[in-house]
């Protein structure tokens, strides 16, 4: 696990450039761009490809030497139009993303299955990948379930992202993640809460806005560092409002990378 990066998550509410050169300078090597909204009415920043806006953020990336890893994110839904998602796979390719992040919202597995299938087909031919990320709430909700639709849509740029929040509330643990075939595994996203799961609605609260930077809390994140392949990209999603977004992004990556070479594993930054 070379490099460490950061979703855009940690730091909503600022503007890609900006997030760009705060990332930088707290020392993450990679950012996640939200282009489109997680939900309705959700913050996100659209960029037209060949747009002057696009240009000047690639300058901006080239300039501080962050490398985009996910462009995010599109939930699966019934009504999906997975061809209207061309102008942001295009515009993630155009800032030399690696992936396309997506969450399963869709009650029928085999229309699920197809617009999987759909999205991982047109992303190849932008040269991305498609991953899907499990939450405790939607229809894909963990693990088991994640890996099963991406093994149904046989593609090969089709994967799993692991975000360690979602993996141990949906009742994963390491020893799921070690059995998984390699090639399922994208990336994780690295954060940590207290061993106590929150009910009902605080589960989404917690994810959206309560999390703790690994280490600081109680969840066994050493034992899903073992259990990963060591090629798959970590990042960083620790929104936490409240705190300066420069101060949240240099104490995000400060704690993590602590962590990580305080686990005294093979897969450290």
């Amino acid at each position: 696990m070379s490099g460490l990066g950061v979703a855009h998550l940690t730091a909503l509410e600022l503007a890609p450039q900006v997030l760009v050169r705060e990332a930088s300078r707290a020392g993450f090597s990679s950012v996640g761009l939200r282009l489109h909204p997680a939900m309705a009415g959700g913050i996100a920043y659209p960029l037209a490809p060949g747009s002057q806006a696009l240009r000047q953020l690639k300058r901006t990336l080239d300039d501080e030497g962050v490398v985009v890893n996910e462009i995010e994110f599109v939930e699966l839904k019934p009504g999906v139009d997975i061809a209207g998602l061309a102008m942001l796979l295009e515009a993630g390719a155009q800032l030399g993303a690696r992936c396309i992040t997506v969450s399963g919202d869709d009650p029928q597995q085999s229309r699920l299955t197809d617009n999987f299938t759909a999205l991982c087909e047109l992303a190849g031919g932008y040269g991305l990948r498609v991953d899907l990320e499990f939450m405790r709430w939607r229809q894909i909700g963990d693990l088991q379930q994640a890996v099963a639709l991406v093994a149904a849509a046989g593609q090969a740029n089709g994967g799993v992202l692991i975000d360690a929040l979602h993996l141990f509330r949906s009742g994963g643990d390491a020893a799921a993640v070690a059995q998984l075939d390699p090639r399922y595994i994208h990336g994780v996203q690295w954060c940590d809460a207290p061993a106590l799961a929150p009910t009902g609605e605080g589960i989404i609260r917690e994810a959206r806005e309560g999390r703790l930077a690994p280490g600081q809390g109680e969840l066994p994140l050493a034992g899903l560092l073992q259990a990963l392949p060591p090629q798959v990209h970590g990042s960083v999603e620790v929104p936490c409002p409240g705190m300066d977004a420069a101060a949240r992004l240099a104490r995000a990556f400060t704690l993590t990378r602590a962590w990580l070479h305080s686990s005294k594993t093979p897969q450290t930054i």
